[in-house]
C-alpha cells in the first residue's frame, strides 16, 4: 500500500484527505499542530491517522525527516515559506513532493539537487495557481494544433460568496485565510497590454480595475494579479502582445480596499506612538486626525463625501467604532484580520461560495483568420460540505498525487502542470467530479 504524508489541516485539506483515503489503496498520515482537525477529516477511516507536528518548533526538522522517511510522497499544504524545509527532507529521503503554492525562488534553487535525488516536486497544482495553468494550456495547445498562434491572453479568477450568500456590504466572505487575502492586497502588479508593459505599485493596485461581465456568473471588478509577464514564457506565448492575469471581486471592493490601504490598515508592524484602545482610536491615529468628527475627517482624507459607499462600508466594518482592539495583537493588519474574520466569514451550513475562472484568448490563423476564444469555470460550494475553494484547490492536487504514485509523472525536477501528460488526465477527472470548463469561440 502506498503511503502519503499530508502536512497541514487548514480550510482546503479535507477534500484531498477524503479523495486519497477513498481510493482504498493509499495510507494517509496527516501531520499538523491541530490534531483534532485532522482526526475530523480522517473520520475514523482505517487507512488514515493523524499525528502531531508543529513546524514552528526547533525540533520540527528532525520530526519532519522521520515522517518523510516513512512515506512515498509528501503533500505540503503549509504556508509557502515552509515548503523548502519539506523539500529538504524529501531530497534527503528521496521522496516525491507536491504543493499547491507558487514556485518560490527558494524552491526553484533546489532544482539541481531534486534532479540528482531523482524525485518529482510538482508545485502549483491547486486552483490559482493550478487549474488556471491547466485549462489555459489546453486551449493554447489546441490553437497550436490547428496551426494558429495566441496573440492575446487574459486570465482572471475569483473566489467569492455565491450570489445567494452575498449578503454584506463588501460582497465578500472568507473561504480561506483572511490574512492571505489582505496581504495579497499589497502586491504590485505588472502585465503586457498591446505590446507595452504596464506596472502598478501596490498602493495603487485598486485604482486599476475594470468592470467585466462573465457569462452565467455576473458582473465583477477585475484588477491585476501580481506579475503576469513570466506567463508569456511559461505558457509559450511567443507572439502574444497582451498577457494579463487578474482577480475578480464584487463591485465596490476595489474602492473600499483602496481606502483601507490608503489609511494604513494593512501595516503589519506596531504603529509608533499609538496609545489608543479602540478601532476608532487606531483609525484616527493612522489618519492623523482627531477622534471627534472622525468619519468626516477620513472621508476628506480619502477624497470622498461622507455619504460615499466606501465610507459606509468602513463604518459597517467597525473601523470608526468604540470596539476594543484585541489584546493579543499589536499591528493594524492583525487587528483588521480579527474584525474581518468575524464580520465576513462564511456561515457553516448556510452559505456557499463560488469560484469563477475566465480565460480570454485572441488567436490568429493562416490566411488572416482570427478567433476570440473563452474558457470559463463556474463552481459552487456545498452548504454544510466542502467549499468550492477547498474542492478546486485540493482535488487537482489529489489527482496529481495519484498520478505520481502510479508512475505517470516520473521525470525528476521542480515542475508546474503545463504539459499535456499532466494536465489532460487531471482536467478529465475533474470533469467527472463536476469541475468543468465551458469553452466557446467566435470569429
Amino acid at each position: 500500500m502506498k503511503k502519503v504524508l499530508i502536512l497541514g489541516a487548514g480550510l482546503i485539506c479535507r477534500p484531498i484527505v477524503r479523495y486519497l483515503l477513498e481510493l482504498g489503496n493509499i495510507e494517509v498520515t496527516q501531520a499538523t499542530r491541530t490534531v483534532d482537525k485532522a482526526r475530523g477529516m480522517i473520520a475514523g477511516h482505517p487507512n488514515g491517522k493523524a499525528v502531531a507536528l508543529d513546524v514552528t518548533q526547533p525540533e520540527a526538522a528532525q520530526r519532519l525527516d522521520e515522517l518523510v522517511s516513512r512515506t512515498d510522497l509528501a503533500v505540503s499544504l503549509l504556508p509557502y515559506t515552509y515548503h523548502p524545509m519539506v523539500a529538504e527532507a524529501c531530497i534527503r529521503r528521496r521522496k516525491n513532493m507536491l504543493t499547491t503554492s507558487y514556485v518560490s525562488p527558494a524552491m526553484r534553487a533546489l532544482e539541481t539537487r531534486v534532479k540528482e535525488a531523482g524525485i518529482v516536486i510538482l508545485n502549483e497544482a491547486g486552483l490559482d495557481p493550478g487549474i488556471d495553468h491547466m485549462s489555459a494550456m489546453r486551449v493554447i495547445h489546441g490553437v497550436e494544433k490547428r496551426g494558429g498562434t495566441v496573440t492575446g491572453f487574459r486570465s482572471t479568477t475569483g473566489a467569492l460568496p455565491a450570489h445567494d450568500s452575498s449578503n454584506n456590504p463588501f460582497g465578500y466572505k472568507f473561504s480561506w485565510s483572511p490574512r492571505g487575502v489582505l496581504l495579497a492586497s499589497r502586491n504590485a502588479a505588472k502585465w503586457l497590454e498591446n505590446g507595452s508593459v504596464v506596472e502598478v505599485p501596490g498602493e495603487r493596485l485598486f485604482e486599476n480595475y475594470r468592470l467585466q461581465d462573465v457569462p452565467g456568473a455576473g458582473t465583477f471588478e477585475n484588477y491585476p494579479n501580481r506579475d503576469s509577464l513570466p506567463y508569456k514564457d511559461v505558457y509559450g506565448l511567443k507572439h502574444a502582445t497582451t498577457v494579463y492575469r487578474g482577480t475578480y471581486r464584487m463591485p465596490g471592493w476595489c474602492e473600499t480596499l483602496r481606502s483601507i490601504v490608503a489609511l494604513g490598515w494593512l501595516r503589519d508592524e506596531p504603529v509608533a506612538g499609538f496609545t489608543g484602545k479602540t478601532y476608532r482610536d487606531m483609525t484616527a491615529h493612522l489618519c492623523g486626525a482627531p477622534v471627534e468628527g472622525l468619519v468626516g475627517n477620513v472621508a476628506r482624507a480619502l477624497g470622498f463625501p461622507v455619504y460615499a459607499a466606501a465610507i459606509k462600508r468602513l463604518e459597517w466594518l467597525g473601523l470608526f467604532s468604540d470596539e476594543l482592539l484585541p489584546p493579543d495583537a499589536n499591528d493594524p493588519l492583525t487587528y483588521l484580520n480579527v474584525l474581518m474574520l468575524r464580520k465576513l466569514s462564511m456561515q457553516p451550513g448556510k452559505d456557499r461560495d463560488m469560484v469563477v475562472m475566465h480565460h480570454e484568448f485572441t488567436a490568429g490563423f493562416p490566411g488572416g483568420k482570427t478567433e476570440e476564444l473563452t474558457s470559463t469555470l463556474l463552481d459552487y460550494g456545498i452548504p454544510g460540505g466542502d467549499t468550492s475553494v477547498a474542492r478546486t484547490v485540493a482535488l487537482p492536487a489529489a489527482i496529481a498525487v495519484k498520478m505520481i504514485l502510479d508512475g505517470k509523472i516520473r521525470t525528476p525536477g521542480v515542475f508546474i502542470p503545463v504539459e499535456p501528460e499532466i494536465y489532460e488526465p487531471i482536467l478529465d477527472e475533474l470533469e467527472k467530479l463536476g469541475i468543468k470548463f465551458h469553452e466557446a469561440a467566435t470569429e
